[in-house]
């Protein structure tokens, strides 16, 4: 009887000291916790999606708490998660949700193969490989790399060979982008209007573009000649538009032989 309480008495005295001691080191080594952080974490989607360029949510809101991160770099959570932000951290902030569009339209129809690819079905290992699959260098590959990268289920690889953008789930986070190795994906705000060329063939051998694509801007120069806002210019043989002067007149878009130019507010309707 006396062992068994002895046995008990030990026991607990034991379990004493060690919670003692627990508790006296867990003090003395505690990292003091920004109460900042949490509350930036706690207004986050938790996509962990990596499009703010940090590991996490968790990450992003150490570092915009720190001041290392702007307010709006949430991608996932748009404009309005990055007025929340702004709010825990006392920031007037002025953000715009966007979107990605592909440059390109060289679909299985419109763009010509090179022949059979036999190797690993994967656009960057393509790229590095055999410089892509088509007779244009600069289109897409059609593995769907950006697909694999998308955490929204935003992006689908239809049967013309080409990823399609569900606009009704696109967070534009970037992550697509950041995966094409052609740098066909981009991202542009949801309230963009005006147009916006689908091709990026940059070469200067105009004979080769038709030839090579049914839908290549064949650097006619006729939709820079035309613009009455004289607000767009081919650069490296692509139509870039000034969108402060562009009115969204659709005389570019009319005059195109080749259907380059589209409206972006019809693009990601």
């Amino acid at each position: 009887m006396n062992t068994i309480l002895i046995t008990v008495i030990v026991s607990f005295l034991v379990a004493l000291i060690l919670g003692l001691l627990l508790g006296f080191f867990k003090k003395m080594f505690s990292v003091p916790v920004d109460e900042k952080v949490a509350k930036v974490r706690e207004v986050l989607p938790g996509a962990n999606c990596g499009g703010c360029g940090y590991p996490g949510c968790d990450g992003f809101a150490a570092a915009v708490a720190a001041g290392e991160a702007s307010a709006d770099g949430c991608a996932a959570g748009g404009a309005e998660t990055a007025k929340k932000v702004g709010e825990v951290m006392g920031l007037a902030v002025e953000a715009e949700s966007k979107v990605v569009i592909l440059a390109c339209r060289g679909s299985k129809d419109a763009a010509k193969a090179r022949g059979f690819y036999n190797g690993l079905k994967n656009c960057a290992a393509a790229h590095l490989a055999v410089n892509g699959t088509k007779m244009c260098q600069y289109g897409c590959i059609g593995f769907g790399d950006c697909v694999n990268a998308c955490q929204f289920d935003a992006l689908h690889l239809e049967e013309d060979g080409l990823p399609h953008v569900d606009y009704t789930k696109c967070t534009g986070c970037g992550m697509c982008v950041q995966a094409c190795p052609m740098h066909l994906l981009s991202k542009v705000p949801v309230s963009r209007k005006g147009a916006v060329a689908l091709c990026s063939n940059h070469t200067d051998n105009k004979p080769s573009v038709l030839k090579n694509c049914k839908v290549g801007c064949i650097k006619c120069g006729k939709c820079e000649r035309n613009c009455p806002e004289k607000c767009l210019k081919l650069v490296n043989g692509i139509p870039e538009i000034d969108y402060a002067k562009c009115t969204s007149c659709g005389t570019c878009i009319e005059g195109c032989p080749t259907h380059v130019l589209k409206l972006v507010q019809n693009v990601i309707a």
